[in-house]
């Protein structure tokens, strides 16, 4: 499960930043995960408690924002939204593109007491 390491790395982050500035626990945590992440958030969310208990997150606040998914197309630079990596561009076709937004897996704000 791919959600567990990414819960384990997003709690190391806060333990590292917590001890940086001498707090006790994380009262807030800000995430960004793009849609088009490959993060399964119900999976995330079920390993979250688990992970989470007895550590300074134990207890946080979660909000996660899910920007969208959004390419620019390699051959005619039309900006599109996309819902899976692999969609192809809605005005030519083409299959190359560059991801502009959806893939995001970003800590944005911890609030630490």
């Amino acid at each position: 499960m791919h959600e567990l390491s990414i819960a384990t790395s997003i709690l190391k982050t806060a333990e590292e930043e917590v001890a940086k500035i001498k707090g006790k626990k994380v009262t807030e945590i800000f995430l960004e995960i793009g849609k088009i992440s490959g993060v399964e958030m119900s999976s995330l969310t079920f390993v979250w408690d688990l992970c989470m208990k007895d550590s300074v997150l134990d207890g946080a606040k979660v909000h996660i924002s899910e920007p969208e998914g959004f390419a620019r197309c390699a051959e005619c630079d039309h900006e599109f939204k996309i819902q899976h990596i692999f969609d192809t561009c809605e005005k030519c076709g083409s299959p190359f593109k560059e991801i502009v937004t959806g893939k995001e897996m970003k800590i944005r704000k911890l609030l630490i007491s």
